[in-house]
């Protein structure tokens, strides 16, 4: 049969604030185990939180960069669960009166055009600590507790179950992503645990919803998609087998990439919330919400859309340009250097974005670095480009120029003068090199004159390996065809 998939994710973003949702505590990641600690966040009798004005900026940031509307007013909440990792038995969070509701994310989806995902809520809330099993590759007899992620202020973003196959939740995770990272509000790196996420799936041969199983431990946007693929696999089995589906959480195995039962799923009354009796209502100001709708920053699918307008980018170009915020400003610091008189704006444009998405990001993805530690800045791959406009240098000394820029982190000029790799465009020098060719290769000469125009090529390689490489094969091509045409 063919059945009905519907997906629902909870993502949990940290927020980029210096110190903790609740007390002064740094929210720095990989400091020693419970270094940055105090009574507040270990849950002592008597401490109390005073919350972080920052994490509340950040996420209404976020809640209006989602298009989500921001509640005047809000309240904290308890929810009370007993785990090793959560020292006060209780974790701050909101629930009946979230921060913000009803917002939504747009991407393309592969081959269905737009899509859109309703966001039913986003709320602050604490994290909690991490339980280590290793220390390094060795196990450890028990379990440890790092209390360092104590009240790290995180936003819960929860999705409405409008998602349909495990490669449009992927989709989903990635456009998130990005709209995030340009607004400023989370760095979003999952190896650190910025950004987590918990997928609620189900299948049904109907349209009512089918018994829906929570899956945790993913710790990438592939292992999403492929935990999703498995469980709606393992669902409509047992549907078909004419068993039945539980409700439940499930947690994926990345080394046998299969889920497996953790524990029958909670219900939101198991949590027993009520209101944190230590925190006032949280008001948010409409002053506060409008000047950080003017502070957002310029939204990626806005910024596809300008940089096609502006540049005359391909839709694939500016996809990839600007599915990093880093990468974007890469580019257009790039483009900003463009010698005005010198070279076409929309040329210029088009040729940097050629070397950013193929050479640069080869080098990066084989160096396995970031753009922002690019050591190639953006004005030497600017004055790159421009030496090959002005025909300076070739297109193939370029890519040797770039790996040597990349490699050594030097600039395009000093390799050009330690290499001598500065193109020969000077007609009197390249006329001499060309007759001295002409002269040496007579039965050469003799197949051109006979109608062979294909042996062309063999005298652009001679003239090339006799200034190593370094002609304009341009005008090699031009001063040929000149003095070939007066020898007949």
């Amino acid at each position: 049969m063919n059945y009905r998939t519907v997906i629902g994710l909870e993502v949990h973003v940290q927020l980029k604030t210096k110190s903790k949702c609740f007390c002064s505590c740094s929210s720095e990641y990989g400091a020693e185990p419970n270094t940055n600690i105090c009574p507040v966040c270990c849950g002592m009798p008597g401490a109390l939180p005073v919350l972080n004005r920052q994490a509340v900026e950040l996420a209404v940031k976020a809640a209006r960069a989602l298009n989500c509307t921001v509640k005047e007013r809000s309240i904290f909440a308890r929810k009370n669960y007993f785990y090793p990792d959560l020292p006060k038995g209780y974790q701050i969070s909101q629930y009946e009166l979230p921060l913000a509701v009803q917002g939504w994310v747009e991407f393309d989806s592969d081959g269905k055009g737009t899509k859109r995902v309703r966001i039913t809520r986003a709320h602050l809330e604490e994290d909690a600590g991490k339980l280590l099993h290793f220390i390094g590759t060795t196990p450890v007899d028990g379990s440890l507790v790092d209390m360092n992620r104590c009240g790290v202020p995180l936003l819960e973003i929860v999705s409405e179950p409008d998602i349909t196959s495990p490669s449009e939740a992927h989709e989903y995770l990635a456009a998130l992503k990005e709209i995030l990272q340009y607004a400023g509000v989370s760095d979003c790196d999952m190896e650190k645990g910025s950004l987590r996420c918990d997928a609620n799936v189900s299948v049904s041969a109907t349209d009512e919803l089918g018994t829906r199983s929570e899956i945790k431990n993913m710790n990438s946007f592939r292992a999403v998609e492929k935990a999703l693929a498995y469980e709606v696999k393992r669902q409509s089995s047992l549907l078909e087998d004419g068993q039945k589906v539980i409700q439940e959480t499930r947690l994926w195995d990345e080394t046998t990439l299969k889920t497996y039962s953790m524990r029958t799923k909670e219900e939101a009354h198991d949590y027993r919330y009520f209101p944190e009796p230590d925190l006032v209502p949280l008001v948010i100001e409409k002053e506060l919400v409008a000047r950080l709708d003017r502070e957002m920053a310029e939204l990626p699918r806005m910024r596809r859309a300008r940089l096609i307008a502006q540049f005359g980018l391909s839709e694939y170009d500016a996809r990839v340009i600007t599915q990093d915020r880093y990468g974007a400003d890469y580019y257009e610091r790039a483009v900003a250097c463009r010698p005005p008189k010198a070279v076409d704006l929309k040329q210029f444009a088009k040729s940097i974005a050629n070397w950013v998405t193929v050479e640069l990001a080869g080098c990066l993805n084989k160096a396995k670095i970031s753009i922002e530690a690019s050591p190639v800045p953006p004005e030497n791959l600017a004055r790159l480009v421009e030496l090959i406009f002005r025909g300076e240098i070739s297109g193939k000394m370029a890519k040797e120029v770039f790996a040597e820029m990349f490699g050594n982190a030097t600039t395009v000029d000093k390799v050009i003068s330690k290499r001598g790799l500065k193109q020969i465009s000077d007609e009197g020098a390249l006329s001499k090199i060309v007759e001295s060719v002409l002269l040496n290769s007579q039965n050469i000469v003799e197949k051109y004159r006979n109608g062979n125009e294909k042996v062309l090529g063999f005298l652009v390689g001679q003239v090339m390996k006799q200034t190593n490489g370094q002609a304009d094969p341009k005008q090699v091509n031009q001063l040929l065809h000149k003095k070939l045409s007066k020898s007949e």
